[in-house]
């Protein structure tokens, strides 16, 4: 894995980026901080840990490749490292379930799915 690979690249790895002005912590790359505009990121790995903010069970298929995945659930998880992202999880989470990500693929690429962490 190349620095800064992650799972839109095919990597097992949620990556985030830092300001190194203003400390701002985002997540999906840009060129600058959404928080003040500096193009002084830093790019980090995140441990893959976090709590669920949100849940939504998928019961009908958006593409006809994700038909052979209904139903499955997406949720929103509050990440350990001060981000918030979209991803899979399993269908027993609930709001504020500490969660854990491995990867599994989904649609013919790899996505970050969340589950209960031991």
């Amino acid at each position: 894995m190349m620095k800064g690979d992650d799972w839109t690249m095919g990597a097992a790895a949620i990556r985030y980026q830092r300001c190194a002005c203003c400390a701002h912590v985002q997540y999906f790359r840009r060129d600058f901080c959404a928080a003040c505009g500096s193009p002084a990121l830093t790019d980090h790995a995140a441990d893959g840990e976090g709590t669920v903010y949100a849940t939504s069970l998928v019961c009908r298929a958006a593409t006809p490749e994700t038909r052979a995945h209904v139903p499955y659930n997406i949720v929103l998880v509050d990440m350990r490292e001060g981000f918030r992202m979209m991803a899979h999880g399993d269908h027993d989470l609930a709001i504020g379930d500490a969660v854990s990500a491995r990867f599994v693929g989904f649609a013919g690429g790899m996505v970050p799915h969340f589950g209960k962490s031991k």
